[in-house]
């Protein structure tokens, strides 16, 4: 049976799910919650998925909410490729490089805060942009030197393999570029990123690929 992936195509949580399930080989059914129009807090979505956010994964009757949730079960239920190293402290490491993504970055960057300093405090346009782009730079200014460090083919950010680190940071990096972040600073995450979408595993899951893409 198909796993049943709710999303929306320019989530970059969706994103990171997308890749992983074509890591993995795993067929899917994409599901689209369109954000935008609130589909994701209707009674029927909370009713699946109380957090009412993408993505979430439906597996033989269970839903699973959050994205590095997501992706630790698919590395747990289907091994092949290993999206995280075998020693204890290389895990620790490739985790820290995803949640600075995920948990510092992202959480700060998304549509519902950035909807939320524009319409309820009553930023403007270009103040919810430069609030966006300082995240950004102190989040990659880390991940840079971190990438630099830990990467050993400069197409990865650890190691010479693909893991979650990696899978967080090319989503991050395209909503980056969509709100005209300056990328120079980076040009360890630049390379990363460059091998990383050329992959048809990346390739497949760009928003622009999805269903519900506008």
């Amino acid at each position: 049976m198909a796993f049943k992936l709710y999303t929306f195509f320019r989530s970059s949580a969706a994103y990171r799910a997308r890749i992983a399930l074509n890591l993995k080989g795993a067929d899917y059914d994409s599901i689209p919650v369109h954000l935008r129009s609130k589909a994701h807090r209707s009674d029927d979505y909370r009713a699946l998925n109380p957090q009412a956010l993408v993505p979430a994964l439906a597996d033989d009757g269970v839903v699973i909410p959050q994205s590095l949730a997501i992706i630790e079960y698919l590395d747990e239920t289907l091994p092949e490729p290993p999206l995280l190293p075998e020693s204890a402290v290389d895990r620790a490491i490739v985790r820290s490089m995803a949640q600075l993504i995920a948990s510092d970055m992202h959480p700060l960057c998304n549509l519902r805060v950035l909807i939320y300093l524009k319409d309820v405090l009553g930023q403007s346009e270009d103040d919810v942009n430069t609030w966006y782009r300082h995240w950004v730079a102190e989040g990659f200014g880390s991940l840079e030197v971190m990438a630099a460090r830990y990467s050993t083919d400069g197409r990865t950010c650890f190691g010479s393999a693909v893991t979650l680190a990696d899978i967080c940071l090319a989503p991050q990096y395209f909503n980056a570029q969509r709100f005209d972040c300056d990328l120079t600073p980076y040009p360890t995450l630049a390379k990363i990123n460059a091998a990383l979408v050329e992959r048809p595993e990346f390739a497949a899951a760009h928003p622009s690929l999805q269903p519900d893409a506008e």
